[in-house]
């Protein structure tokens, strides 16, 4: 019996474009008493594997948390598998504001001690004895009424590109280190103030409602589904979004828009903007915000010193990253001294326009390379990889690197190409691109024009 993926996220890339079905990404959570978590999880994997269904999934005994890609068609089957159990019959689908269907490659189901790790150690605390639930509308009544105040209960990274108005926005890098600054910051508040939070699919506040009615406070609301459910609610009902910016996402994807308000900056030259990217030195991986102009100057790294590394051959940058600590240490997210504008989290009621002068980055390097793209798919049979262009031009005799962590660096000169499925000697931004490549390239290599 299969109970784990025996394919690899380039493998199932391949197969779900080739299978040409629509994939629906979609999240949900149940807080229940699980007896055997082990066995819940071995269950769902068989299950889910049949559907062709991916995600990151955390259960324990108390309850489960799922963010998941399922082929629309299956659908009413995948849901049928969670009517099997009595705490998820009738259990909401979050379905995302933009689906991708490469949000997840890999269907991967943990057991955890907690669904979502709190910190707390407390056997008389009740995480079912929760706030009040509201939709989209009375949400917005509650958040214009001068005795409410709102907190955001996701981290530092989520809300700096997108927050609901005047709502706390905790300088955290984990659920768990909200709970006592805030429980500190309103302990004069337990009875004569509306406390009303909000996260991203409703677990967390969730959690976070029923700790604070532990902690004594009288009135505890919480946004019902999070800002997935109330964007698609004041949509269908033509409210006002009170929601500005981007919800950050946890899959491939990183972000889908709420509205068209960009709140933060790129972390390295100042300028607006609000797309998160992780740092191209797998050493690295940084979680940042980058500019188009950024990424394409530093060819996707947080710093000079991470630009120095990807350019070293493939063995020697595993070296270099052999015997470090995986986790925080390494894996941060938006906290290094070599971003300039980290902080743009701080600037609710700063008018970026007016925010300090940009860096202009590219001048601080003797760039090499520029990158254009990335690869979305390879042909075996035909040896031919298909691009797309994001960034700068691309002309038939170009001297060209595609590079990859299993594919390394690769350079070749384009004799010819097919541009969006004619023959052409230009591709330009936005094009998709095919050519010969006489090597197995993977999902997303990048592809970079040298130019000296």
């Amino acid at each position: 019996m299969q109970l784990y993926n025996t394919l690899s996220a380039e493998e199932r890339a391949i197969m779900i474009d080739d299978a040409g079905k629509q994939r629906l990404t979609l999240s949900f959570y149940a807080y229940a008493k699980i007896q055997d978590p082990k066995k819940f999880r071995d269950d769902l994997f068989v299950a889910w594997n049949k559907l062709d269904a991916l995600g990151r999934i955390y259960v324990a005994t108390e309850g489960i948390n799922a963010q998941m890609s399922i082929p629309e068609e299956n659908l009413e089957t995948f849901r049928a598998t969670l009517e099997v159990y009595d705490f998820m019959k009738g259990i909401r689908l979050n379905e995302a504001v933009e689906h991708d269907d490469h949000s997840f490659l890999k269907l991967t189901i943990k057991v955890r001690d907690k669904i979502v790790a709190d910190g707390l150690n407390d056997e008389t605390f009740d995480v079912t004895n929760i706030g009040v639930h509201l939709k989209a509308k009375e949400f917005n009544e509650i958040l214009d009424d001068p005795n409410t105040i709102v907190v955001d209960f996701r981290n530092h990274y989520e809300s700096e590109v997108g927050h609901f108005k005047g709502a706390i926005t905790p300088d955290v890098e984990t659920f768990r280190e909200s709970l006592p600054i805030i429980n500190d910051q309103l302990q004069n508040h337990k009875e004569d103030k509306n406390l009303v939070m909000y996260c991203t699919g409703g677990i967390r506040c969730e959690k976070a409602s029923a700790y604070f009615k532990h902690q004594g406070f009288k009135n505890v609301y919480q946004l019902e589904g999070g800002i997935i459910n109330y964007a698609k609610q004041i949509e269908a009902e033509g409210l006002e979004s009170k929601f500005i910016g981007k919800n950050f996402v946890f899959d491939n994807r990183l972000g889908e828009r709420i509205t068209e308000d960009i709140i933060s900056q790129c972390h390295q030259c100042g300028k607006p903007c609000d797309n998160h990217t992780n740092c191209e030195n797998d050493g690295c991986h940084l979680l940042f915000i980058q500019c188009d102009e950024c990424k394409a100057a530093m060819e996707n790294c947080c710093s000079t010193e991470c630009l120095d590394i990807i350019h070293m051959p493939l063995g020697d940058q595993v070296r270099l990253r052999t015997g470090k600590q995986v986790g925080n240490k390494v894996f941060r997210k938006g906290k290094s001294d070599s971003l300039k504008f980290k902080h743009s989290g701080e600037l609710p009621n700063t008018s970026l326009a007016t925010a300090e002068k940009p860096l202009d980055i590219r001048q601080k390097i003797k760039v090499k390379k520029v990158l254009l793209g990335k690869a979305e798919h390879y042909y075996v049979k035909a040896q031919v990889g298909l691009f797309t262009i994001e960034n700068h031009e691309l002309n038939s005799g170009d001297k060209i690197l595609i590079s990859g962590p299993t594919t390394g660096n690769q350079e070749l000169i384009l004799k010819k190409m097919i541009v969006n499925e004619a023959e052409a000697t230009t591709a330009k931004v936005g094009d998709r691109v095919t050519f010969e490549v006489p090597f197995r390239i993977r999902l997303s290599d990048k592809l970079y024009k040298i130019v000296n």
